[in-house]
């Protein structure tokens, strides 16, 4: 017989949902993502943003300051610190360690041997996480692309048999985006200036100086200005400069 109490209690009882954790994701330079993705043992309780631009001093004979020139952009940096701790499962001589879970982010710091480089990883947690903001973006991504700059680990409890209990471990990230996405946000914010393309696989001279003209005819202008002969052949991420037209 079913308790008409319980069963109003359970209506009106929200259904909880398991915590959404903080993941890391390996990408390629094309921002693409592969490989198994890294979940944290505990979310982190602050993330620590911070972007500087540069700008170079011109010092004029007879100013009492130097004149500041804008140079470029930098990217955006973020620190964390994560925290690891098997205590649950006991801390006796026979007590399972940390050690295999810190060293999984310890990884991002050492060099892939199939791409010669640390790899790149995409931060998720959420749909409000504050990532990338790159080029004055109305609002952040959901996701931060970034490189891991640094990891430091510190083990703070043992096991009698010298087994790692306990661990913080305090990660440096910089921000990466992919050079043909820079390109292109250069390109709509300066239409009347000399720009920037990243030649695709299968793009044609005409198809370029429509996407950046509004006119396939402007295709010579484009040939003039990079010293190309054959229009027909185009190599896939070849730069071109698009010059204005007026």
């Amino acid at each position: 017989m079913i308790n008409p109490l319980a069963a109003l209690t359970s209506a009106l009882t929200p259904q909880t949902q398991s915590p959404k954790k903080l993941t890391f994701q390996r990408i390629d330079s094309d921002a693409k993502t592969y490989g198994e993705a890294l979940s944290v043992m505990f979310n982190p309780t602050d993330l620590a943003f911070s972007r500087a631009a540069q700008y170079a001093d011109l010092a004029i004979p007879g100013l009492a300051l130097p004149v500041s020139q804008f140079v470029r952009g930098d990217a955006e940096t973020l620190s964390l610190e994560l925290t690891f701790d098997s205590t649950d499962g006991g801390m006796g001589e026979n007590a399972t360690g940390v050690t295999a879970m810190v060293h999984a982010f310890h990884q991002f710091v050492q060099v892939d041997g199939d791409k010669h480089a640390t790899p790149l990883v995409r931060l998720s947690w959420g749909a409000d996480f504050p990532g990338n903001a790159y080029a004055n973006a109305a609002e952040p991504a959901g996701t931060f692309d970034a490189r891991v700059m640094s990891v430091a680990r510190k083990f703070t409890l043992f096991s009698p048999a010298g087994t790692p209990l306990r661990a913080t471990v305090s990660l440096s990230l910089k921000e990466y985006v992919p050079l043909a996405q820079q390109l292109a946000t250069i390109n709509y914010r300066s239409p009347d200036h000399t720009r920037t393309h990243v030649v695709q696989m299968g793009e044609t001279l005409p198809l370029i100086a429509h996407d950046a003209y509004g006119d396939a005819g402007q295709w010579r202008v484009i040939a003039q200005a990079n010293g190309i002969a054959d229009a027909r052949r185009l190599k896939a991420g070849a730069v071109l400069q698009l010059p204005p037209t007026r």
